[in-house]
């Protein structure tokens, strides 16, 4: 009976064992009942003790200003018809107005020219060719092919283009995701980008993008052309299916995926992760869209993003966003603009399944990590008619390091600098009339052509706010705030000696540093009994957070920051002439201001008695022979003013006698 006795034992023990667990389960239910209100409540005060978002009241302003000029996404059309032809116009449009714009024909339309620069064997599956290729011609840059060792058939071929990574094609997380394509019979070719490794010379820096505006062609060109001579490349191997085409990458990756699976309808399958935002997430954010190709000049004018998106219908994309992003395009923050309003384009085709959406929670941040890459591996290989891939081949130790992956580059490769100096040294520039030959008719033409370049749309002053005043040993001082006709606003300090006539002489002093460093300038004109008013423009706002998103935002809408600033100072110098009944002077100090005042002269002379320029240039070449950083002079890198005017020009449109330098700024 030994065993009964044992078994006999077992089973009270079981059953002591049962009523233990019962009773906890009893426990741990009524605990759960608790447990939010207990674990919640830190986080919960934590989120409540955050300082709600603070937005100064030019920030306001400009977000509504640019919300009425990007474009909302349409309604989409009743049938498929319309909107397969509203496609083909936007495409064009788009490619020829704003891509393609200043850009000579010969480089856009010029076959693909790769060069294979070596081959890495493995025996792992695939094999790894470096290439070098051309962007336009004398500017080269490097790619990766993750080529299949083994390929029965055509197969299908996936761009992976990159973000602002240091790493570049040999960060660890492009090489993983291109390795697995391989491996699962997709040619991957890993396209190098401007200003990142082997191509990470300073010059190469995005905001040099700005120069080729500049000098008349739109900087964004010059990364659709990279993008897009991978795209042709891949199109032109024999082994590669065409019609199973895909592009993906993360951030600024992200952002060409968007931008060239929309306008280019070879990508049948595009993956999207963290690259795009909507009109109404950057302006709430700004600081999300800081990049100078993201926010290139009228682009946004011409579609919004989400636009962008809705052109892709109904071919399959992926769009992957974090939920906790410390970059930028937070999932929560961009969905409603970037999938759901998108959603009824592809639901007009009947595939409304082809516009997937993922929000990336592990780990949240801004990553095309583990998850978000079995992500895309399991889109591509579901729509390329592939087994579907739902894990990550392992592949740890076949990564490799960037000397391995070097390709190598000309000495003498250009930079984006470097092909915007080219670029300069092709323009000449329209002789200017003597004063008895044709002077009217020129200077009737020029303004008209600089209207158009700058944008420029007059405005009044509607309100001017009287914000402080102070008092000084001898002076008054009044503060205003000046709300002009468009929505926007400027800033200013007038000053008047304590005898001095209302209607005594009256100058705009404007400075690159601010209002704060005018007191040597403005003392000096209030000790002669003058008035002054020390003037600060809308995107020289010393109270205006992210004032360079905020110009690249406007400028991508259409409108150029500097025929907005040109408006304001034209506005603000007729309202001084109707208060003091006198003609207004304006002196200038550095580069920036320079330029605003003597567009502002050029527009509207009369409105001015006197531009004198201390801190100036000679000539607009300056910006791109010192070079200027684009982010100390947004307002100046307007597309195509070096292309038509230079300094002498706008002070010929302003008239010879009305304008001085009286110091250069050094070489």
């Amino acid at each position: 009976m030994p065993h009964l006795r044992s078994h006999t034992s077992d089973a009270r023990g079981c059953r002591h064992q049962h009523r233990f667990l019962a009773l906890l389960v009893l426990i741990l239910e009524a605990t759960v009942v608790l447990l939010p209100a207990q674990t919640s409540r830190p986080s919960v005060e934590r989120e409540l003790a955050q300082p709600l978002p603070e937005f100064t009241a030019t920030e306001f302003e400009l977000q509504q200003f640019l919300l009425r000029r990007i474009p909302a996404l349409p309604t989409a059309p009743k049938t498929p018809e319309l909107w397969r032809a509203e496609e083909a116009r936007l495409r064009r449009h788009i490619l020829e107005g704003v891509i393609f714009h200043g850009w000579p024909a010969a480089w856009v339309d010029s076959a693909p020219k790769f060069e294979q620069a070596g081959v890495i064997e493995t025996s792992h599956g695939y094999r790894i060719r470096k290439l070098r290729y051309e962007i336009v011609p004398g500017f080269a840059s490097t790619a990766l092919l993750y080529e299949p060792t083994t390929l029965s058939g055509k197969a299908p071929a996936i761009l992976n283009l990159l973000g602002h990574e240091p790493g570049a094609i040999g960060v660890e997380y492009e090489q993983k995701r291109c390795i697995n394509f391989a491996k699962r019979g997709i040619i991957a070719l890993d396209l190098g980008w401007m200003g990142f490794g082997e191509l990470s010379q300073p010059h190469n820096a995005h905001d040099y993008a700005a120069d080729l505006s500049l000098v008349g062609a739109n900087g964004v060109g010059l990364f659709y052309l990279s993008m897009r001579r991978g795209l042709d490349y891949l199109a032109s191997l024999q082994q590669v299916d065409t019609s199973r085409l895909g592009v993906t990458g993360l951030s600024g990756g992200g952002w060409q995926t968007v931008v060239l699976s929309a306008l280019d309808p070879r990508v049948a399958v595009a993956v999207e992760v963290a690259g795009v935002g909507s009109r109404q997430s950057n302006v709430t954010r700004p600081a999300d869209t800081n990049e100078i190709e993201e926010d290139a000049p009228d682009l946004m004018h011409m579609a919004d993003y989400p636009e962008l998106i809705a052109l892709r219908a109904p071919r399959p994309t992926l769009l992957i966003h974090n939920q906790t992003d410390d970059c930028c395009f937070r999932a929560p923050l961009v969905k409603p603009c970037l999938y759901n309003a998108v959603k009824p384009f592809f639901e007009l085709f009947g595939a409304a399944d082809a516009l997937a959406w993922h929000e990336n929670r592990d780990p949240g941040t801004h990553n095309y990590q583990l998850d978000n890459r079995q992500q895309a591996y399991r889109f591509f290989t579901s729509h390329f008619n592939l087994p579907v891939a739902d894990h990550e081949i392992y592949s740890d130790e076949e990564i490799r390091t960037p000397q391995e992956l070097a390709v190598g580059l000309p000495p003498d490769n250009l930079t984006i600098l470097g092909v915007a100096r080219e670029l300069a040294r092709l323009i000449q520039h329209q002789p200017i009339p003597a004063q008895d030959a044709g002077r009217g008719a020129w200077t009737h033409a020029q303004r008209h052509k600089l209207e158009s370049v700058i944008r420029y749309e007059p405005v009044s002053v509607e309100n001017a706010l009287r914000t402080s005043n102070g008092k000084g040993l001898d002076f008054r001082t009044l503060t205003y705030r000046f709300d002009l006709s468009n929505g926007l606003s400027a800033s200013g300090i007038w000053f008047r000696e304590d005898i001095a006539p209302e209607n005594a002489p009256a100058t705009i002093v404007l400075d690159d540093r601010g209002h704060q460093a005018d007191a040597d300038v403005v003392s000096q004109h209030v000790d002669r009994g003058e008035q002054v008013l020390a003037l600060d423009l809308l995107f020289q706002e010393p109270a205006l957070p992210h004032p360079v998103s905020w110009a690249l935002l406007a400028d991508s809408s259409g409108n150029r920051p500097l025929g907005l600033e040109a408006a304001q100072l034209t506005a603000i110098a007729r309202w001084l002439h109707a208060a003091t009944g006198r003609p207004v002077e304006v002196q200038t100090y550095g580069i920036r201001s320079q330029v605003v005042a003597l567009t502002a002269a050029a527009l509207a002379p009369a409105d001015f008695s006197t531009v004198v320029s201390r801190d100036a240039m000679r000539s607009l070449e300056y910006l791109i022979d010192k070079p200027v950083p684009f982010r100390d002079a947004p307002e100046l890198f307007c597309l195509d003013l070096y292309q038509y005017f230079d300094i002498d020009s706008l002070s010929a449109l302003a008239a010879p006698d009305r304008v001085s330098v009286v110091s250069e700024v050094s070489p």
